[in-house]
């Protein structure tokens, strides 16, 4: 049995979790990394996906993240993220509202700017879509 260790989650609202975890495994912007009691200090942005939470071998919690920073160190995990949803509650069809207003966005920018933040809307659509999916 792993040592348990604080995992809070928090976005531009509110704190959305704090708890004891025995491992947390983060959507990095470089891959997916876990994290357990020790581990090396280290910062890292992130990619749309899903943050699973673990005590033993049972995942907990499934957390649904647009993007954000995760601050590690020996005794904790921060995870700053810019939208967050558990998984079990995301709609599927506002999922795929997003998925079709983002496309239509980018189909309207009139520059790279403007298309550039669509094309980030559309990553984060398809990823809340698919995480939508895991239940």
């Amino acid at each position: 049995m792993a040592e348990s260790f604080s995992f809070e989650l928090v976005s531009p609202e509110k704190l959305l979790l704090s708890d004891n975890v025995e491992m947390v495994v983060v959507p990095g912007a470089e891959g997916d990394f876990g994290v357990l009691t020790g581990h090396s200090p280290l910062i890292s942005s992130l990619r749309p996906g899903v943050i699973d939470t673990y005590n033993g071998d049972k995942v907990e919690k499934r957390i649904f993240v647009a993007g954000g920073f995760a601050e590690v160190t020996r005794e904790r995990c921060t995870v700053l993220a810019e939208e967050a949803v558990a998984v079990e509650d995301i709609d599927a069809g506002v999922a795929q509202d997003r998925v079709k207003a983002a496309n239509e966005a980018i189909s309207a920018a009139e520059n790279d700017i403007a298309r550039n933040g669509a094309e980030t809307g559309l990553a984060v659509a398809e990823a809340m879509l698919s995480a939508g999916s895991l239940t």
